[in-house]
């Protein structure tokens, strides 16, 4: 009896979800990336944030975005991706695979995005990035070391092709599993994107994308 009563609370409890599943579909909430992308989270489920630091709708996502990654399951691995369309662009992707590389990417990535929209700056030379390293605790030679790297400049190599590859036409974006893009314009809103991206990803658990 007590089985019974506990499928029975699970059921209404999905019901929610499963209504709101329905209504998510693709080529109009949600694209198709034909063909896929590698990913590179083992049996994990990869979540990809396609990003710029000057752009202000994902300044806007980042508290949103920052919440929602507390909630995902240990089969679900996140990854940032900044969009490189140009060379100032490659600047702040490097910045970002610095911090990544040198560890203090919690500590950088929100005063990267701060100072490009709150604080003005632009950040087209390498000099105006590493001022902003050394001002938060990074040494000079720490930072030229990690900066000046074949792994950063492979990583944002990678960034790149990956991008590319999942043909984003915009930031914020999102790639779950490397096959499906989502984006602001069909998703309706940046909430709305986290809500897909969920459903994309227990539309993977069920077909077996992760490990449980």
């Amino acid at each position: 009896m007590l089985k019974h009563l506990v499928l029975a609370f699970a059921m209404v409890a999905l019901a929610p979800f499963a209504a709101q599943a329905d209504d998510y579909k693709e080529g109009e909430h949600y694209d198709l990336i034909s063909p896929p992308i590698r990913t590179e989270s083992g049996d994990k489920v990869e979540v990809v944030e396609f990003f710029w630091y000057g752009c202000g709708h994902c300044y806007n996502f980042e508290p949103l975005i920052g919440q929602w990654k507390k909630g995902l399951g240990e089969d679900v691995a996140f990854v940032g991706s900044p969009a490189v369309w140009n060379k100032p662009m490659e600047l702040h992707a490097k910045a970002y695979y610095t911090a990544e590389v040198l560890g203090v990417l919690d500590t950088m990535h929100p005063v990267l995005f701060q100072a490009m929209n709150v604080d003005r700056k632009r950040l087209q030379s390498d000099k105006e990035i590493k001022e902003l390293f050394t001002a938060n605790g990074v040494s000079g030679e720490d930072f030229d070391k990690a900066y000046g790297s074949f792994g950063v400049n492979s990583q944002v190599r990678q960034a790149n092709s990956r991008a590319r590859a999942a043909k984003i036409t915009g930031t914020p974006e999102m790639m779950v599993a490397g096959k499906y893009r989502i984006s602001t314009r069909k998703a309706g809103s940046q909430a709305d994107m986290l809500k897909i991206a969920d459903f994309l990803i227990e539309k993977e658990r069920a077909a077996g994308g992760a490990a449980e």
